[in-house]
Parts: C-alpha cells; structure tokens; sequence
C-alpha cells in the first residue's frame, strides 16, 4: 500500500479562537500528548447524505478499525440543510464532532472563527501527502493554515444530450470561444425548429456567477482576494451581462420555460441541448432525463481568451477536524484514511465525486461516465489554474442573488444596470 502514515508522539497545543458562528463563545481549546495506540479512543464522525452513503461509511470505519483495534468511530449523518442547522448550534456551544465531511462554501467561515483544527502540521505525518497534490491540499488552505482535505474534485464543463442533438438534427457544439458558442446556440435553435423539434441549445450562460468567474479569471482576476475583497467592478459586470443580451431576447432558452420545468435545468428536461456546469452532476443528469436518454458528451466550456488558466479543480467536499477534539493525531489518521487509503476507493468508488487522492482513485471501480469524467479531467490539466481563495463568508447567498437576477433579465424584468445595481448593493451587505 503507497499511503504512509506516521505516528509522532510529540506534544500539540491547539489554540481555539473566541468567535463563535451564532454570537456565543466557542468551546474551549483541546491537548494532546500524542497518538498511543495503547489508549482507547472514540472519535465522532458527522456527514450529510442518505442511507446508501452512511452504509459506505461505515464499511470504511470498520476497516479503519480493524487497522487501528484502539479507536471507535461514531457516525452521525443528516441531510444538507439540517447537517448545517445543526453544526451552527454545536459551535455555539464548543461541540462539534471530531471528524466533519466538510463543504466549501463555510470552510471560511468555520476557520477564521478558530472553530477547525489547522491540518498543516500533520501533513506529511498522519495525513500522506504522497497520493494529494499540491494543488488539492492547496485548496484547502484559508486563514494561515490548513483547515480541510479534499476527497474528491470537479472541475467546469459543458456537457451535451447525445440523443436530443441527434434528434434535432444538430451537431455537438465543436468552437472554442463563447461568441463562437453563441453563435451555436442560435443555429441550432434554428436547425432545431426547421425539424420540429421544441428545443434550444442552451441557456443564456451569463445566468451563472460561475461563467462570471471564468470571465475574471481569463483576465488574470479571482473574483475575491485572499482578504474576501471584491476583485471585480460594476462595469466588469455589465459588460459580462451584456454578452448575453441577444441570446435572453431571441434564441436561448426562455426563462418562462425554465420556470416551468423548474426545480429542474432545461437540461435536465429533455429541452435544452447543452449545459455547463461542474463535470460531477453527469449522473444526476442521466437520472433526472430518463431510460431513453443513456450518454452525454462531455468536453471543455468555451474560453474568453485562449490560453487562459480559467479552469480549476474544485472539492466535491472536504474532511474537517473540530478545533477542539482531544484527539487531533488520531483524528488525522482518520482523515488519511477515509481519502487516502485503498479501502476507501474501493468502497466509495465515486459515490463522494472523483477521488482526489491516486491511491483511492486507482483502487476505485470506476463505471463509464465516471471514467468519462476522470478523462475529462485529464484532458484540461494544461487549461487548470491555481484555484480561487476560499470561499467568503456569505458566497451561497451572492450566487443566489446572481441566479436569480440573470433570472430577471431573462424576463426583462430587470435592466442590465438595474441587476448590475442590486447585485453590488447586496454584495456590499455581505462584506460589510
């Protein structure tokens, strides 16, 4: 087995900040005086998901266990929206559990409150950093230090209906840029209704604050500094909504028919012919359309400038250790082992995204989209860029906002400087 693990015996002092996320105190700081494998320990795990994912889990503690006959792991698992309901309450009160699946967006958040254990010292030691590059552990860097690993990643990319193109008599899109894929879009709406057929090529994409992104970092520009500051203008994002103007008014797909089909995608819907989005909602893609539908395609999104490193590889989820946890040795141990080792690959296959460590990627049985995938991921390695700094605190509700006013420009309900206007407004909210 490639992953190496060592177990040091030198003291830790954990320092926990006072900030808690609901306005009370934090829990106290933890100690160590190292790892003994003659002492018993237990560990409490929490994760979001259902049955099918707690099941995987606990296959993987008990072969954690076995390897390590001194520590317990205790499971807890809710679905996303309590799993948050209910950390938020636990860090009110200094309880979170030793060990977190963790997701992006509060990574931030949890950290610079002192609520997370910083990992940095126990990579290369408990946790290997052999099979994780260095550009995933990377991604789990905020505040000066460490405070997550990923397990697995997905990166941007426009997928295709196989079977609707076909349909409609249209060829895959096959450009490069997006004025070329603009251009595509109204050809096949075209080609589409000349046959028939009720559907577009796809949606304005100037709906996604993640093509926005895409936009900035063509232009050499995250969207917010390592600081949380704002990294673009008023004018940026005008001239980014404006790009979309021709395809809201005449050819994309309508927002009157995506709320109709809402809370699924045209996509998703059997009516729109292509979509980007992160590589990973392929499955969920195949599920929602049908039996009849059994392939995309799926290939790099359009550029703004050629050569750019606009792409990046984003985590599914990470893994979190609390701040406070009176094992924080062993508590990496199990973070090694729930994405490094070949158990894990082997048991959770993709079922957590593509597995971003290479020993869990090379022992998981991978089915032909996931291949598809990890293919894809491959093919865009010279396009990747470093990724973005963490998340800000408030991220999920700025993307919200930008969703739902690329949904009122598609009504007209909104001018471009009308959206440009309250997104600021709401975005200063945020950061204030």
């Amino acid at each position: 087995m490639l992953r190496k693990t060592r177990y040091l015996k030198a003291t830790a002092v954990i320092a926990v900040g006072g900030l808690a996320l609901v306005g009370c105190a934090g829990g106290g700081g933890g100690s160590s005086d190292g790892y003994d494998p003659e002492e018993e320990i237990t560990l409490n795990f929490s994760l979001w998901g259902n049955d099918v994912r707690a099941d995987l889990y606990q296959q993987v503690f008990d072969a954690f266990e076995e390897e390590h006959p001194n520590i317990t792991v205790n499971k807890s698992f809710l679905d996303f929206p309590a799993y948050w309901e209910k950390r938020q309450t636990e860090a009110a009160g200094g309880g979170l559990p030793d060990v977190m699946q963790f997701d992006y967006s509060y990574l931030r958040q949890y950290s610079e409150n002192g609520l997370l254990l910083d990992l940095a010292p126990h990579i290369g030691e408990e946790i290997s950093d052999e099979s994780l590059s260095p550009e995933i552990l990377k991604i789990g860097e905020v505040a000066g230090g460490t405070f997550g690993i990923p397990t697995s990643t997905n990166a941007w990319g426009l997928f295709g209906n196989t079977k609707l193109l076909a349909d409609s008599g249209v060829e895959d899109f096959s450009g490069a840029t997006y004025d070329e894929y603009t251009e595509w879009m109204q050809e096949a709406r075209s080609t589409a209704e000349a046959n028939g057929v009720e559907t577009w090529g796809s949606a304005d994409w100037t709906g996604r604050i993640q093509v926005f992104e895409q936009y900035m970092r063509a232009q050499g520009t995250d969207l917010f500094t390592e600081e949380g500051e704002a990294n673009f203008t008023e004018d940026d994002l005008r001239a980014f909504w404006e790009l979309g103007t021709d395809a809201r008014e005449d050819f994309g797909f309508p927002a009157q028919k995506a709320e109709e089909v809402y809370p699924l995608s045209g996509f998703d819907a059997a009516l729109v012919m292509s979509e980007g989005t992160w590589d990973n909602f392929g499955a969920g893609y195949l599920a929602n359309l049908g039996e009849e539908y059994t392939e995309l395609t799926l290939q790099e999104p359009p550029v703004f400038d050629e050569g750019a490193k606009d792409l990046y590889l984003k985590p599914s989820m990470l893994h979190s250790v609390a701040a406070n946890t009176e094992h924080p040795e062993a508590s990496a141990m199990l973070v090694d082992f729930l994405i490094n080792s070949e158990e894990s690959g082997q048991i959770f296959g993709t079922n957590r995204g593509l597995p971003a460590s290479t020993v869990a990627l090379e022992a998981a049985e991978l089915d032909e989209l996931s291949e598809q995938i990890k293919q894809y991921e491959a093919d865009i390695a010279d396009r990747l860029g470093d990724a973005p700094p963490v998340p800000i605190v408030g991220y999920g509700t700025l993307e919200q906002k930008f969703l739902e006013l690329g949904k009122e420009l598609g009504f007209g309900t909104a001018t471009v400087d009308e959206a440009v206007s309250q997104f600021f407004t709401e975005m200063d909210a945020i950061l204030s």
